[in-house]
């Protein structure tokens, strides 16, 4: 099955444990656990609703464990305004997350074929950052990744790295 540019640029992020709810428990831990677990994924439905209604149209909602598996398909300045728009929605732990050292190691090497493939000033992920963060790709400018000229072929030669990276998270 071939995968769209944007799939390529697929990001994971964790959203953080421990978005409490103001409900009262009624019923005791299983309850509890249910409220929990429905308020943090409308918090993060209202956090991807609000970065599409700011410019970021195909940003999709949390998959089943509340996490967020996205690409970045619009220049940095179009992501940098949306994220700004929506922070205070933007539950904890969303659009970065820490690695364990197998993960960090395919997010380095992923880096790496990103370089290797022409785009030089393509940074190592730091750990706890998003795997590909194009805000930190200078040579895009306001160029969307999806079409640059440098980038787009460079993703398409390093999917199946990435796809490596992105299955050691999950």
């Amino acid at each position: 099955m071939t995968r769209t540019p944007l799939a390529a640029l697929a990001l994971v992020a964790l959203i953080g444990a421990g978005c409490g709810s103001n409900a009262p428990v009624e019923t005791g831990a299983a309850t509890a656990t249910a409220t929990k677990a429905a308020t943090a994924r409308d918090k993060a439905v209202k956090f991807a609703e609000c970065i599409r209604a700011h410019g970021v149209s195909d940003f999709p909602d949390p998959n089943g464990k509340n996490q967020f598996e996205y690409g970045v398909s619009v220049s940095p300045a179009v992501w940098n305004r949306a994220v700004s728009a929506c922070k205070k929605l933007q539950p904890p732990g969303t659009l970065s997350g820490k690695r364990s050292q197998r993960e960090q190691s395919g997010a380095l090497k992923f880096a790496q074929c990103m370089r290797d493939n022409g785009v030089k000033d393509f940074p190592d992920p730091a750990n706890g950052d998003p795997l590909i963060d194009t805000t930190k790709v200078p040579s895009l400018g306001d160029r969307s990744p999806r079409t640059d000229p440098v980038f787009a072929p460079a993703m398409d030669k390093c999917r199946a790295v990435l796809a490596a990276a992105l299955r050691d998270q999950k």
